[in-house]
């Protein structure tokens, strides 16, 4: 009988820090398995060099071409610093931009060594640019050919050995994935069906949760273990130890996949869907396969991991090297201020960053002191749909206040937020607590990354589109992030900037 089969007697993990202890676990095999990739690349440049070098080959075709190769001897010393150690870096970077170090979702052998032999490719190809700009007669070209094919060679060899060994391990019950199913009849019973019938998948079915327990109807259908009703996800997933969920409801239910997603996205628990019909976006989800069972998985933030300390570095370094002009500009627009209107400089407002933790938001003072107070009186003429708030002809703004506004220059002192790590150059712009308070669930994905001081919504029409239009565009930016698209974004700041569209 298939071990996965209902059994009343199998015990319940209640153990809190089980989970702690499996990430903990992950995340040091991501640490050796980084550490073997580097090592393998280090060796395969060793190799390269032995036989360019060492082993003479391919050997020179004439007496002259061997004085030349032996006057051209160079040590392997001299290539750590300009060659081996910035593709080793840059391979890091990279293998870890590509996704190739995440525990989850796991990539296919197939996957993994595209992305090796790509990242490899632009890798030298970057490289030998470099060291013939540096020094063009000096280095053998032909050393990182070989390099790329026994570097290649090393790290998809490990790698095949390691997935033949994952799937050992799993198709004899180590190391799997505990999956809980939501739903159990349909199409919940034909992806539990998938998950028992294919253990070298890497998943160990602990059971489903659904308001109608499966009921046996011959041969034909599997009685899994019942951990309890829709409503009770919280509870089976935290009592099971689940490391993932599987959402497989019938279309009848479908309504209830928001507040579930939710319960998901609380605990910080992986969570997939299984259509029960195709009449959905396929643009905004990854669609992987089980069993013959399409699994739509919500497209992973690109802002995290490498990416994320990639565009950290780029913020920082920016500000730091427009530092001079921005300072003389902003005690400038400080003056200006305090010479056109009473009041503050700055104005200090808590918006809600990464993760809905709140910040103080920096920003020239605009309107007049008493401008929050007298919001309340300017409701009903609010123009902007969702929570916003926005008027063209807002009467609490100042002189000063309604150019700096056009020409965005009241954000400036957020440069400082930026440097204290609570904002981006590029990114969402921060939402007010209320208007967070008032978000559609799936508007919150927008609080995945940090917001910015102009993004993706500002550059196509800044004030002029809905709140959904701006809120999907967001999370565009988020799930498609890379230095172009804010290069891009900036160019496309400009003209807006200039004509002063969109803002008020």
């Amino acid at each position: 009988m298939d071990r996965s089969i209902h059994q009343t007697t199998q015990p319940v993990l209640t153990a809190p820090e089980q989970p702690w202890v499996e990430r903990r676990l992950r995340h040091l095999a991501i640490v050796g398995v980084v550490a073997l990739d580097q090592a393998l690349i280090f060796a395969g440049f060793a190799i390269a060099y032995w036989l360019r070098y060492l082993a003479d080959w391919p050997p020179p075709f004439d007496r002259v071409v061997l004085e030349v190769a032996t006057k051209n001897y160079v040590d392997f010393s001299a290539f750590l610093l300009p060659s081996v150690l910035p593709l080793m870096l840059f391979l890091a970077v990279r293998f870890a931009g590509r996704g190739l170090y995440r525990t989850a979702p796991r990539l296919s052998l197939f996957d993994q060594l595209g992305i090796i032999f790509n990242s490899l490719v632009t890798g030298l190809a970057l490289l030998i640019i470099f060291v013939f700009l540096y020094k063009p007669f000096y280095y053998s070209r032909l050393i990182f050919a070989f390099a790329g094919v026994s570097i290649f060679t090393l790290l998809s060899g490990w790698r095949i050995a390691l997935a033949s060994v994952r799937h050992w391990q799993w198709s004899h019950g180590v190391g799997r994935d505990r999956v809980l199913v939501v739903g159990g009849t349909g199409l919940g019973q034909q992806v539990m069906n998938g998950i028992a019938s294919s253990p070298g998948l890497g998943y160990t079915l602990v059971g489903y949760v659904d308001d109608r327990p499966i009921v046996a109807n011959g041969r034909a259908t599997r009685v899994y273990r019942h951990l309890g009703k829709l409503e009770d996800l919280e509870r089976v997933v935290l009592q099971s130890g689940a490391q993932q969920v599987i959402l497989a409801l019938p279309f009848s239910e479908q309504g209830r996949l928001p507040e579930l997603v939710a319960v998901c996205q609380r605990l910080g628990i992986r969570y997939q869907l299984a259509p029960d019909l195709y009449q959905l976006s396929f643009d905004r989800v990854d669609v992987l396969q089980l069993s013959g069972v399409p699994l739509l998985r919500p497209k992973e933030i690109r802002l995290s991991g490498a990416n994320l300390l990639l565009k950290r570095a780029i913020d920082v370094a920016t500000v730091i090297l427009a530092a001079p002009f921005v300072v003389p500009l902003v005690a400038l627009i400080a003056l200006l201020i305090k010479l056109d209107s009473r009041g503050p400089v700055l104005f200090r407002q808590v918006r809600v960053g990464k993760g809905g933790q709140p910040f103080v938001c920096y920003k020239f003072r605009t309107m007049v002191p008493d401008a929050e107070a007298r919001k309340a009186d300017l409701v009903a003429r609010n123009e902007a749909d969702g929570p916003l708030f926005k008027m063209r002809d807002d009467p609490r703004i100042t002189r000063l206040g309604r150019f700096l506004r056009r020409s965005s220059l009241d954000e400036l002192p957020q440069f400082w937020n930026v440097l204290r790590g609570e904002m981006s150059l590029i990114g969402p712009r921060p939402a007010l607590p209320d208007e967070v308070a008032r978000y559609e669930p799936w508007h919150r994905r927008r609080l995945e990354v940090l917001p910015g001081c102009a993004g993706l919504a500002q550059a196509l029409g800044r004030s002029d589109m809905s709140f959904d239009e701006q809120v999907r565009l967001d999370i565009y930016y988020a799930e498609n992030w890379s230095v172009s698209m804010d290069l891009r974004i900036l160019l496309m700041l400009i003209p807006v900037l200039i004509s002063g569209r969109g803002a008020y």
